[in-house]
């Protein structure tokens, strides 16, 4: 089916403007009609891609499967309750994704199935827990436990992004002050230098060598860091070789690696206490958390672990083996596996990493701040010292 972009109105009047799949216009018509919408216009949609497909943000899934909870366990049935969710959502895009649930459920497909038809935006975790919950009729459970997930990715998300926003905007501020005073400022001073006949200090040299030729060059510069960049994102998203080292660099970068190790254990351990504690085999579990890690180096160890299971090892010594956990955590595993409750392990393991991530990140902010205040005052402080040494060498000459 082709994607089409429409203009169509509701009960109320107001215009309405989307994507859905459709046949044809006819049958765009038709599904417009079943979501209470009058067609406009309707043509083929432009096909997104890369940056330029639209994104739904993760609080729409959490308010997704939060109303989805609660009015099925007002005895809502599924489809009115996705109608009703349909109806209410203002982001255009899940509205349509919503609509294409709501056709496939009365197609005959369950919400399972329905879902899985939507993988860019419910990942294969959260297909199978939703086919879990199916099965064993505690759909509002699983939803409830998916929201509280969801939040807590949420949480996460939001502590990384208050650790990278802060020093990006300073490094970005900063260099782009020095690259100013690089390609304007410093060739005036140098021209003023060279009038003088004096001899320069060395800092003073390099420092004018390096602005000559960022002014001589800086369009070269920049269209080689723009191709650099586009070239390793290329390479790292075609060749798996490359792809595996990237990964396991970015688990190897000083400071940030560490936290980032922890955000990936905490979202798996999260995502396995939950498909475990609803009845999802063990191996499956592992199989289906390969998918979702998001780092190949941590695929690559639940790999592993899923085949020492398979070959008969339990749980503690796969994980062991595979060097994912500290010793604490294995630990708590081993208790819980020898207790007979291993998901009550699992979710102390999750909330384990959950508060280490986040006593990390504040560590790492706090630590960051004065280093990064070092590090600039020291580059610009060398700036400073290149420009007004040889400026106050001049003054003092002309005073005698």
């Amino acid at each position: 089916m082709a994607i089409f972009a429409y203009r169509a109105m509701d009960t109320t009047g107001r215009i309405l403007r989307g994507e859905t799949e459709a046949l044809n216009l006819i049958d765009l018509e038709m599904r417009l009609k079943r979501m209470e919408l009058d067609l406009i216009t309707g043509k083929p949609a432009r096909i997104h891609s890369g940056f330029g497909a639209p994104r739904i943000p993760l609080r729409e899934r959490i308010h997704f499967c939060f109303h989805l909870e609660q009015l099925s366990r007002s005895g809502v049935p599924l489809v009115e309750a996705l109608a009703d969710l349909r109806d209410s959502t203002e982001n255009p895009r899940f509205r349509q994704v919503i609509a294409s649930v709501v056709e496939s459920i009365e197609g005959g497909r369950s919400l399972s199935q329905a879902l899985g038809e939507q993988r860019q935006l419910f990942d294969p975790v959260f297909c199978a827990l939703i086919r879990a919950g199916e099965s064993s009729g505690n759909l509002p459970d699983v939803l409830r436990e998916l929201t509280e997930s969801l939040k807590r990715e949420d949480e996460l998300r939001a502590f990384l992004a208050k650790l990278i926003i802060y020093p990006s905007i300073v490094l970005l501020v900063t260099l782009g002050a020095v690259a100013t005073s690089m390609i304007f400022v410093v060739p005036q001073l140098s021209r003023l230098f060279q009038s003088t006949g004096q001899k320069l200090p060395l800092q003073t040299r390099i420092l004018v060598g390096l602005s000559n030729f960022l002014v001589q060059f800086w369009p070269a510069v920049l269209l080689f860091m723009v191709l650099g960049t586009i070239g390793m994102a290329t390479w790292i998203k075609t060749s798996p070789r490359a792809a595996l080292r990237w990964d396991r660099l970015k688990l190897a970068v000083p400071l940030i690696g560490d936290v980032y190790r922890k955000v990936i254990l905490s979202r798996f351990a999260t995502l396995f206490a939950m498909m475990y504690s609803s009845g999802i085999a063990i191996i499956d579990t592992i199989r289906v958390a390969q998918e979702i890690v998001g780092n190949r180096e941590m695929r690559d160890a639940l790999i592993r672990v899923e085949q020492a299971i398979a070959e008969g090892q339990n749980v503690t010594a796969a994980f062991s083996s595979a060097r994912l956990f500290p010793p604490l955590v294995i630990r708590m595993l081993r208790v819980g596996e020898h207790t007979g409750s291993l998901d009550q392990a699992l979710k102390g393991v999750s909330y384990f990493y959950e508060r280490d991530v986040k006593e990390s990140v504040e560590r790492l902010q706090t630590l960051l701040e004065p280093m990064l205040t070092i590090l600039l005052g020291a580059l610009m402080l060398w700036v400073a010292l290149s420009v007004l040494g040889p400026v106050y060498d001049i003054i003092t000459k002309m005073k005698t």
